[in-house]
Parts: C-alpha cells; sequence; structure tokens
C-alpha cells in the first residue's frame, strides 16, 4: 500500500486544520454551551482523523493489523452523532439545561462500542473486516449502529438547518454551508456502505472533514456561533434603539450598530469585556455605574424588567433604561440592557410645560383686564365716599377752629363738634379696609406663577376674595351670586389660594356666559364638606353643555363660545387644581336645566 498519497495528505491537513480550529474555539473567554457542544464534534473528527493516520502508517510500515485501530475510531464515530445533535439543539435554542433523558443517546453508542471491541467472540459487528469497505462484511448489530447514526446525523442536520431557515432565510450563506457542509459525509457514507462505489477507510474522515470546513466557514465569515442570527442583525442594526448583551458574568456579548454611533465607541473597545470594568475604566461614564450594578443585581433570577431614566451627561442625551434578564427553559442566558433615547421627548415635555406656562399666565392676565374696569368701578364709591368724609371733616376742623374764641361757644358745643368729627372715622376705615381688600386679592391674581406658594386660608377668606373680583362682571350682567356656606367659614386650607380663586372665577364666568344675555338669573357658590374633602360647587341654571364637548372638557383645549373662547379655561383650571391640590374636578349637566362644576381638594394637600 502507498502511504503518501492524496488521500493522506487530505487527512494531515484536516487533523492539523481541526486541532487549530479546536485551540481557536477554547480561547474564546467566556465559553458559551454552543462553543463546548461544536468544539465535540471537531474532537470527535480529530479522533477519527488521527485514527485513520495512525492505522495507515502502522499497517504500511509495521504491518499491525487495522483492526486495532477501530476500536479508537469509533469512539470518535459512535459519539460524532451524539456530539452533533446536542450542537443542533443549542444552537436551536441557544443554551439548553441537561436532561436525564438525554442520557439515552449515549446508550447505542455506548452498546457499538462495547460489541466492537468483542466483536471477535460473536462477529455481531464484523464477520470478515477489511480496510477496503467493499470487501468487508458486516455482523447483524452493524446495521443497528448504522441505521442508528444516521438516523441521529439526519435529525440534527434536519434541526440545524429548520433553525436557519427561521433565522437567517433559505437562501442565506449560512443556510446553505450547512446544508453543503451536512450532506457531504452522509451521502459519501450511504454511497460506501451500499458498495455502490469501492471506498476505503479515509474518505470517512476525509468526508467529516470536509463538513467541518464548511462549518468552520460559517463560524469565521458568517457567525454560525455567535448569539444573534444573521437576519435579526441585520435588523437590530437599523433601530432607533441602543441595546446590549450581556453573559452570566456581565460580559458584553452583543450590541447594535446604534449603540456604537450613540456612544462614539469602537466595537473592539467594548466587546468581551465586564460591563462594570468597562464603565469603570472610562471615567466620563462613571457616574452611570452604581445605578446600573443595583439593577443588575435585581434582575438576576428574575422575569421582571427594571426600568430607569438616566442622562448621559458626556453626549447630553436621556435616556429610558430598560434592563431584563434572558431566560431559556428557566436557564439564564445573561441580561438584555435597552436604551431608548428619550431626549427629544424631554425636550418637548420641557417645550410644553413652558408653552402651558406662558398660556396659563395669559390666561390670568386676560382675567386681570376684564378685572380692570371692575375694579376701577369698585374703588371710585369708596373714594368718593372718603373725599366726602374729608371734606366734611375740613368744615368741622374750621368750624372748630373759628369757635375757640367765641365766648358764645361752650364746653358741650366743643364735645358735639369732636362727636360730629369722631363719626366721619368708622366711614372712612370701612371704605380704606375694602380698598385694601380689593387691592389685596387683585394682588394676589397678579402675581407671577414662578412666585406662587402654598400659603394657609380660609374658606371664608377664599369666598371674599371671589365676591371682589367677580362684582362687577355680575352687575354687568344682572347676575346674582349666591353663597350657599354648608360648612364653616373658618375651616383652613393649604394651597396656591390665588389660583383657586382663578379657577372659581373661571366658572363663575363661564355660567354667567351660559345665559346669553340673560337678566336676573342666578348662580350658586356652594361650598361644603365631605369626610377629608372640601367641595365647591358653581351651579348655573342655564341650557348645558353639549354632548360632543363633554367627553373633551378637561382633556383637551375645548370651548362651547366660538370665536370668542380660548379653550384653555377648563383645560388649564383642571391642571391647576391637580397640580396645586392634589384635587380634580367633576361636573354635571342636564340639557335645558344647567350645569354644576364641582371643585374636590382634600382638607391635607396631599
Amino acid at each position: 500500500m502507498q502511504l503518501i498519497n492524496v488521500e493522506f495528505i487530505l487527512l494531515l491537513i484536516s487533523a492539523l486544520s481541526i486541532t487549530l480550529l479546536i485551540g481557536n474555539i477554547m480561547r474564546k473567554k467566556p465559553l458559551k454551551q454552543l462553543h463546548k457542544a461544536f468544539s465535540s464534534v471537531l474532537l470527535c473528527v480529530l479522533i477519527i482523523c488521527i485514527g485513520v493516520i495512525a492505522q495507515l502508517i502502522c499497517s504500511t510500515f509495521w504491518g499491525v493489523n487495522p483492526l486495532y485501530f477501530e476500536n479508537y475510531i469509533y469512539i470518535g464515530t459512535c459519539m460524532l452523532p451524539v456530539a452533533l445533535f446536542f450542537t443542533a439543539i443549542i444552537f436551536k435554542n441557544t443554551k439548553i439545561k441537561f436532561k436525564k433523558r438525554y442520557l439515552l443517546l449515549f446508550i447505542v453508542p455506548i452498546l457499538t462500542l462495547l460489541v466492537l471491541y468483542t466483536n471477535k467472540y460473536h462477529n455481531l459487528f464484523y464477520k470478515s473486516y477489511s480496510s477496503n469497505l467493499n470487501e468487508m462484511v458486516f455482523g447483524n448489530y452493524f446495521y443497528v449502529h448504522t441505521i442508528y447514526t444516521y438516523g441521529l446525523l439526519i435529525v440534527s442536520i434536519t434541526i440545524m438547518i429548520n433553525a436557519s431557515l427561521k433565522n437567517s432565510g433559505v437562501f442565506s450563506k449560512q443556510t446553505l454551508l450547512i446544508i453543503i457542509g451536512t450532506m457531504f459525509p452522509i451521502v459519501i457514507n450511504i454511497i460506501g456502505t451500499f458498495k455502490i462505489f469501492n471506498m476505503n477507510v479515509c474518505l470517512t474522515p476525509i468526508s467529516f472533514s470536509i463538513a467541518v470546513m464548511f462549518y468552520t466557514f460559517a463560524i469565521m465569515r458568517f457567525n454560525f456561533l455567535n448569539i444573534t442570527p444573521i437576519a435579526l442583525r441585520t435588523i437590530v442594526d437599523r433601530i432607533s434603539d441602543s441595546y446590549i448583551v450581556l453573559d452570566e458574568n456581565e460580559v458584553v456579548t452583543d450590541f447594535n450598530k446604534t449603540f456604537l454611533d450613540t456612544f462614539k465607541i469602537k466595537e473592539e473597545n467594548i466587546r468581551s469585556k465586564n460591563i462594570i470594568d468597562f464603565l469603570e475604566e472610562n471615567k466620563k461614564y462613571k457616574a452611570n455605574i452604581l445605578k446600573l450594578k443595583k439593577v443588575l443585581e435585581k434582575t438576576k433570577h428574575s422575569n421582571n424588567t427594571i426600568s430607569y431614566e438616566q442622562k448621559f451627561n458626556e453626549i447630553n442625551k436621556y435616556f429610558t433604561i430598560e434592563v431584563t434578564e434572558i431566560n431559556v427553559d428557566k436557564s439564564s442566558l445573561g441580561t438584555l440592557i435597552l436604551l431608548k433615547d428619550i431626549t427629544q421627548h424631554k425636550e418637548d415635555m420641557e417645550t410644553i410645560k413652558n408653552n402651558q406656562d406662558i398660556l396659563m399666565e395669559r390666561e390670568r392676565l386676560a382675567s386681570l383686564g376684564q378685572l380692570i374696569g371692575g375694579i376701577a368701578h369698585n374703588l371710585k364709591t369708596p373714594i368718593m365716599s372718603i373725599s366726602g368724609a374729608v371734606e366734611g371733616l375740613e368744615n368741622l376742623i374750621k368750624e372748630y377752629d373759628e369757635s375757640i374764641d367765641d365766648p358764645l361757644v361752650n364746653s358741650q358745643d366743643h364735645h358735639d363738634i369732636a362727636k360730629d368729627m369722631q363719626s366721619w372715622i368708622p366711614k372712612i376705615k370701612t371704605h380704606i379696609e375694602y380698598m385694601s381688600d380689593i387691592i389685596t386679592t387683585v394682588k394676589g391674581q397678579a402675581v407671577a406663577l414662578s412666585n406662587q406658594e402654598d400659603i394657609f386660608f380660609t374658606v371664608g377668606e377664599l369666598v371674599k376674595r371671589v365676591n371682589i373680583l367677580m362684582k362687577h362682571e355680575l352687575k354687568n350682567a344682572y347676575i346674582y351670586l349666591n353663597v350657599l356656606m354648608k360648612t364653616d367659614e373658618n375651616l383652613t386650607l393649604s394651597g396656591d389660594v390665588n389660583s383657586l380663586v382663578q379657577v372659581i372665577n373661571n366658572m363663575v364666568s363661564n355660567s354667567i356666559q351660559a345665559y346669553n344675555g340673560d337678566r336676573d338669573k342666578i348662580i350658586e357658590l356652594e361650598v361644603n364638606k365631605k369626610e377629608d374633602k372640601v367641595i365647591f360647587s358653581v351651579r348655573d341654571f342655564a341650557g348645558g353643555i353639549p354632548k360632543e364637548v363633554q367627553d373633551k372638557l378637561f382633556n383637551e383645549m375645548v370651548t362651547t363660545k366660538g370665536k370668542n373662547g380660548t379653550g384653555l379655561g377648563l383645560y388649564i383650571s383642571y391642571s391647576n387644581i391637580k397640580a396645586h391640590f392634589g384635587g380634580y374636578i367633576t361636573f354635571e349637566t342636564e340639557d335645558g336645566k344647567g350645569t354644576t362644576f364641582n371643585i374636590i381638594i382634600p382638607t391635607k394637600k396631599q
């Protein structure tokens, strides 16, 4: 037999290539299940290759019986289908939990080795051995071994192809490599087993080596052993959210292009690095470590997703970070960290808040504009009265001055003059107090939103302010405001009294307009207390609110006043009550009978 031939050279190349490939895979840290399973496939093929090489060398140079080497070669041959099956199911599921039933897969391989090692006593495996398969006579058990081996190989290959089809598609290079590679050993060995053509022992390891070469190319070129399938890789690289995948040791195993672009990180600088170590090495991200550590600890061995917001000052962006443990069959694969860029949302919310502040300020100023005419009118009466009192006092002072040297004026006359002067003082005080109340109330309503403060105030003080501010508008409309105080007017509340006054005034104003110019109508302002809540009810007896508007009152800026309405009143009123008092607003309306708005606030601010 000539030793140096094409088949022998191919065997040597295959053995060397497989050895290098196993070494390359084993250097990966950490070593995943798929790496270990595929390495076992390579090891089985390597055992076959080395066994056949040793068989050729020893039988050629020293005449050693080739049959002796079959005992070693069949270790790889029997275990190869089992190793490939585990590789297939791990490739499909990413990670598996070893189950007791998997031990059944080893029964036939172990039995095969026992039958082979004792073949000389029963000839169940070989009746006649030859290095040429066409000259070999097989025993009955050989066919049991062959059916099991090829059956398990076909099942394993089917699982791998189905998984690859689902992940990458029918015409993906990954799928084609798997199909072509696995067909070589199956087709060649079936042909050899059925003696269709002359086949020697070298062809089996060579055919498996060819399959391994295809797998190798899939590994190196198309990430056959990567946790992320090719099709999924294309998708995740295009999504706008960033993600990182960590293994059970918090080592970065995967990420998408969005993540690299967003944080301006090079792939080689983060791949296969512990995420905490990476953040600590990069000082600019140190501020983000503490929170992430706590969240990673909380998500271990749980099915919960923990979300939190954090700003990355280095890139001036806000993110919602979702941390989820990846579980398959109650086995932890690692952790998924999803980073959603909410910077635009934050900016939009800030813009909305600023715009709402502006709208609220405009609404306040619009209300003040309506009050100016009423205030001027309200102040004229006390001013005129004070002017009259001053003029009366001047006359009395003049009279008193002239009477000092008058011998006809006695002491009783002086007392009478003093008494007349004294009578003007209470009148002046009353008018001054009224003017002071007006000024205080208007000043409170004119305070800027940024200066709003929570203060303690009584229900009586609140109603007094409403009466003062609405007096002129009510008088001009010939509408009467009836106050129904059904609780203690000294009941104390806490909050922004100016906002509450504005809300009630807005509702009274709406009720006035609901009468559409009808005169001598009534609006009721009822103050009631139920349990730990105070209810301010503004009730009119006009036409009610249209059905198409009712559902939108507190959710949208709607108006029933046409071009004369801003749509801000009730929308902002609801926001004010919720923000400043922790309360809410309800309403009851009936077509043709009127509407009641209820402002409900807790006696103790939430």
